[in-house]
């Protein structure tokens, strides 16, 4: 089932809120929405929300055999999943092409960039290594979910702590209980975070950041800018619609790296507020 188009009196007042550097919730063309995120009782869940965009993460860890090819490295994989509750795009049980578009983003931003380091994962040499899952459920969409999802992604990796492990001999591995021994953080390169900005075909139209449901279906094409507090640009991924200049894209870029600072920071005060109220008994 797919949502009724956009009718045109929506389509004309948003055009001219927009060309007068109006939002329909409020906020001004380069504002995004404010993360609010929750904490769930194990480590590693997230709820994360954008607006009324919400995306739960969760991280859970495993120890396998790893590939022949990289005995030295522990694995990573991200699954995705839209609710059809909260998703009313999705008429079919095959994984639609948005699903597909983000988890391919995904993948990219934190896997291809080198967020986690997947040595540490290593436990055994070719015989034993740290298998971490990223799980991402999609319950409601109000537009720019890619953002939200890497939000929730990142927030969940560092919030999860896997097991104390302790290697006797050449093949004996011990997983420690919580309760025996503090849970390790995972080791974390950085913390790479997304940001979405939508274009208009009216050139009076100037481009907004995070843009909701509405604007993003009205927009005529999209550009993701993938990077982390240090200003280093992990992914730049621009889907279609009208061309713009360098000057443009370097002026977005340098709006994302201001982002990306402040919410970075947020992100840290966070966890840091989440795990103070956590008590873990060490014997």
């Amino acid at each position: 089932m797919r949502p009724p188009s956009p009718s045109i009196p929506e389509k004309e007042f948003l055009n001219s809120a927009l060309k007068q550097n109006l939002r329909i919730d409020g906020r001004i063309p380069l504002d995004m929405r404010t993360p609010v995120f929750i904490f769930g009782p194990e480590l590693g869940w997230v709820d994360c929300s954008l607006g009324k965009t919400r995306v739960v993460a969760y991280v859970d860890a495993k120890m396998v055999k790893p590939t022949p090819e990289r005995p030295f490295e522990g694995m990573i994989t991200i699954h995705s999943e839209l609710s059809p509750y909260g998703v009313q795009r999705i008429n079919s049980p095959r994984p639609s092409e948005e699903e597909v578009t983000i988890t391919r983003m995904l993948d990219k931003i934190i896997k291809r960039s080198d967020a986690l380091d997947k040595e540490s994962l290593c436990i055994l040499a070719g015989q034993r290594v740290w298998h971490i899952r990223l799980s991402l459920h999609f319950l409601a969409d109000a537009g720019n979910m890619v953002d939200c999802a890497c939000l929730a992604g990142i927030v969940a990796l560092r919030h999860f702590r896997r097991p104390e492990v302790e290697v006797i001999g050449d093949d004996e591995v011990i997983v420690h209980s919580p309760l025996e021994r503090a849970p390790m953080p995972l080791a974390i390169h950085h913390s790479p975070f997304c940001f979405t900005f939508a274009f208009f075909a009216d050139p009076e139209t100037p481009p907004i950041l995070d843009p909701t449901q509405l604007e993003q279906r009205l927009s005529a094409g999209l550009m993701s800018i993938a990077l982390n507090a240090q200003k280093e640009i992990c992914v730049l991924q621009k889907l279609g619609g009208v061309p713009q200049d360098t000057e443009e894209i370097l002026r977005l870029v340098k709006v994302a790296v201001a982002q990306a600072k402040e919410l970075s920071n947020t992100v840290d005060a966070k966890l840091t507020a989440d795990w103070a109220t956590r008590k873990v008994e060490v014997r």
